[in-house]
Parts: C-alpha cells; sequence; structure tokens
C-alpha cells in the first residue's frame, strides 16, 4: 500500500519514527511529507533514511514530477500524526501553504488525524469547531490520548502510541473504499473488554483467563468507522485505542455501573468483557492464612447479569445489544438457549480452551441473531471477526 505520513511541528513528532519503521517493515511504501517546521524536531535525513524515500516540505520541487497532485492522487492512507492545532486549522480551512497541504487537498483516500497539542489547545472552542469540520467531511480524527505533555502538565493532547497508531491505521486500511463513509458517524457506541476479578483477600481473586484483545480490536474497528467509543476495560494489559475513552474497572459490580451509565445515550453496545458468575460473600481485608487442616470454604454469591440488564428494561429505543458467549461444548446449542435467555441482538459464540480465543491474535465464532440470522466467522485475526460485528450492527442500526 501507498501510505503518506504527514508530520507536523509538535515534539510528539519523534514517536512518528517508530510509526513509519512500523510501515516500512511490514512493506508499506511510505512517503514522508513534513512540515518546515516540523523539521525542527525531526530532520529530513532521518525521515528520508527511515522512508528510503526523498523528503520535501515544498510543492516548488521536482515540479515536473506535478507532487503536490501526484502524491495525494495515488495514496491509499495519508495519516497525519502528529497533527497540531495549527495543522488542523489549516486543514479545516482547505489551505495548502506547503506540500502537505496540497496532499491533503488532493487526497480522495482515508485520511487520519493524530492530534497532539497541550491540553487548553484541544479543548479551545476552535480547534473544537476544526475536529467537526473534519470529521463531518468524511476524515477520521482520532481523540488524543491523556497523559504527559511537555514540562509538567499533564491531561489529554498526548499522541497515542506508534504501535496503536499503526494498528488503527491498518483497521482503516483493511476497509478499503468503505472507509470513505464511515458508517458509523455520529453514533456513540460503548463496548466492554477483559475479565472480571472477584476479590477473596488483598492478594487473592477470583478470575478468568480473557485478555481482552477481542474487545479492543472491536473498539479499534469502531474508532475506524467514524463511532464515539466508550470501552470498559476491566483488567487489562493493553494500550488505549487511540480515539476511543477508556473506563477501567475490576470486580463485575464495577463493571454493570460503568456499562449502565455509558449504556445510557449509546446507539450500541457490545459486552464482550468476560464476567465473572460468582463473587465472594464476604472479602477479608487481610490475607487469609494457613491454619492447618483444610481451608475454610468461600461462601460464593451471584454475580448481576449486566448483559440480561442492559437488554431489558433498561435498554433505550433503538439500541442494538451484543453479547458475547464463550462455550467449550453445544457450542450452538448452549448460544441459541443464551440468546433467548439474554435477549440481546446479536451473540458471538465462541469456543474456548485449548488454546482457541483467550490470549490468542486469531478467533472464530457463530453470530447467532434474535431475527434468526446466522453468521459463521471462520478462524482469522480477531479484527476480521470485529468488522462482521459492526457490518451487523451498522446494518441494524440502518
Amino acid at each position: 500500500m501507498r501510505i503518506v505520513l504527514g508530520v507536523g511541528a509538535g515534539i510528539a513528532a519523534y514517536k512518528s519514527c517508530e510509526l513509519l519503521r512500523l510501515f516500512t517493515e511490514s512493506g508499506h511504501e511510505v512517503t514522508v511529507i513534513p512540515t518546515a517546521d516540523a523539521l525542527r524536531f525531526v530532520g529530513a535525513a532521518t525521515w528520508a533514511a527511515l522512508s528510503g524515500q526523498p523528503v520535501s516540505t515544498s510543492a516548488w520541487d521536482s515540479v515536473d514530477e506535478v507532487p503536490h497532485v501526484r502524491i495525494g492522487q495515488q495514496a491509499d492512507l495519508v495519516i497525519v500524526a502528529p497533527a497540531t492545532a495549527d495543522l488542523l486549522a489549516r486543514a479545516a480551512a482547505g489551505l495548502a501553504p506547503d506540500l502537505l497541504g496540497n496532499v491533503l487537498l488532493t487526497a480522495r483516500c482515508p485520511v487520519i488525524y493524530a492530534p497532539a497539542m497541550h491540553t487548553e489547545m484541544w479543548q479551545h472552542p476552535a480547534t473544537v469547531s476544526n475536529v467537526a469540520t473534519l470529521r463531518g467531511r468524511g476524515a477520521l480524527v482520532l481523540d488524543p490520548a491523556s497523559g504527559r505533555l511537555t514540562g509538567s502538565d499533564t491531561g489529554p493532547g498526548r499522541l497515542p502510541e506508534p504501535a496503536e497508531l499503526y494498528r488503527a491505521a491498518l483497521a482503516v486500511l483493511a476497509r478499503g473504499s468503505a472507509a470513505l463513509v464511515p458508517d458509523l458517524a455520529g453514533r456513540r457506541v460503548v463496548i466492554s473488554a477483559g475479565g472480571t476479578r472477584e476479590e477473596i483477600d488483598p492478594v487473592r481473586f477470583i478470575g478468568n483467563w480473557s485478555s481482552g484483545l477481542q474487545g479492543y480490536a472491536i473498539a479499534r474497528a469502531a474508532v475506524a468507522r467514524g463511532a464515539s467509543v466508550t470501552l470498559v476495560a476491566a483488567n487489562t494489559a493493553l494500550a488505549d485505542p487511540p480515539g476511543a475513552g477508556v473506563v477501567t474497572v475490576t470486580s463485575a459490580l464495577q463493571l454493570r455501573e460503568a456499562m449502565l451509565a455509558a449504556a445510557a445515550d449509546a446507539d450500541a453496545v457490545v459486552m464482550t468483557a468476560a464476567v465473572a458468575d460468582y463473587r465472594p460473600a464476604a472479602r477479608s481485608d487481610v490475607k487469609l492464612k494457613k491454619a492447618g487442616g483444610p481451608p475454610a470454604p468461600i461462601l460464593l454469591i451471584e454475580n448481576p447479569d449486566i448483559l440480561r440488564e442492559l437488554a431489558g428494561a433498561r435498554r433505550r429505543a433503538g439500541q442494538v445489544i451484543v453479547g458475547f458467549a464463550a462455550e467449550t461444548d453445544d457450542v450452538i446449542a448452549n448460544g441459541a438457549a443464551k440468546l433467548k435467555a439474554k435477549g440481546c441482538d446479536l451473540l458471538v459464540v465462541n469456543r474456548v480452551g485449548g488454546g482457541l480465543a483467550f490470549g490468542t491474535a486469531d478467533n472464530e465464532a457463530e453470530i447467532l441473531a434474535a431475527d434468526g440470522q446466522r453468521v459463521a466467522v471462520p478462524r482469522g485475526p480477531k479484527e476480521v471477526l470485529a468488522d462482521v460485528i459492526w457490518d451487523l450492527i451498522a446494518a441494524r442500526l440502518a
């Protein structure tokens, strides 16, 4: 694929060197187009060496090749990282004072902006308006991450990590021309991921093997399709997906509280998290010690059925609810029974154990629908299953 990496004049430009490496090592042809001031942070020689392509900021270089038009016309994806407040303003206004501005005007492929700036700049009404304008034209403007900025400042405005930007770009590339019309633009979606932990004492807990990989893939796919995404993450060790708001929880009760709050104004809810069915009736404030002989029994009580509650009386009109069912045997029969019992619109049923599903990069599933539709998704990357799920959700939202 032909990728254009635009680089704005921000300190986070150094991170884009790693993003460039990820693209080139996976076989993509990358043209780096920095702004003139971006070269104050990372020089042209670095970009040329890492990309294997000449680097220019001016539309007046190699004019016989008409680069200000040709580069944008031939690109499969344009990603701007970092996208500064100034660069977003110029792009929203359609200004083309340099080569990058011209490419952004001539590109007819998907365009991703990864903003990076101080919190006050990101939250300024002018930037908010510019972001809305670009999104309204079909561009994918990611929300920045929160964290340490330059100096001692902390807050939203941090460039997401290169590996996550790379995955976000792959999600857009995988959709091809369909990415030009984000079918979830303007939609609010909520996704749960990971596995809950129910504490026995400060050291021990009841838990499961869910890694959160599938839920995070679903979140990245939703962002790539233009949705406003809230991800409720239970005990994962994964970097936040760029563009998604992340709420971290530990237990089933915390997950329930977060999901009910986030789902109140959501268009779609996807429950991929593995929720513990039971929790200890009482948690010890100190570590339980061996006392000799068999341990005292731990009394368990049932956790609330969050999926059933979301699909029940609390459901917003027109909302699409998707559940996940991890099964080890009689997958379809158990899934069909669970679909009916939970009351959701779609149930993604997958076999787990023996190296399947938990902690792996791939998955396979049967998606059962309340209207009788059934879709088989063969074993493949979890990103593929994520897009199939959003295809089914988008059709129902439409």
